[in-house]
């Protein structure tokens, strides 16, 4: 079995769009944008009372790393980023539209 090769060109593809929807901009088109996003969006779940928040301020940690590293240790970051916001981020932000009424 081959492991996928995971960039964030894919996290920016998979997450912006309901990460962005929660921080009320568009969609983040880097990574440093897609941090700050997270960073934004993050307390705006808790402030819905969602659960999971605290995960994404990790994540956004790990994106920050990875901006940062090269190599291995990127991808390492990469992947630890995804495997935090994978369970999270469609549910929470559905969640979210629930809860504001979209």
């Amino acid at each position: 079995m081959t492991a996928t090769v995971l960039t964030a060109e894919t996290l920016i593809r998979r997450y912006a769009d309901d990460i962005a929807y929660v921080a009320q901009q568009p969609p983040a088109t880097d990574l440093a944008s897609l941090i700050s996003q997270l960073d934004t969006a993050a307390p705006r779940y808790e402030a819905a009372g969602i659960n999971g928040h605290e995960d994404l301020e990790t994540a956004s940690s790990y994106l920050d790393e990875a901006l940062r590293a090269t190599g291995t240790d990127r991808d390492v970051f990469l992947r630890r980023a995804h495997d935090l916001l994978r369970p999270l981020v469609s549910d929470m932000t559905q969640e979210y539209r629930t809860d504001v009424g979209d």
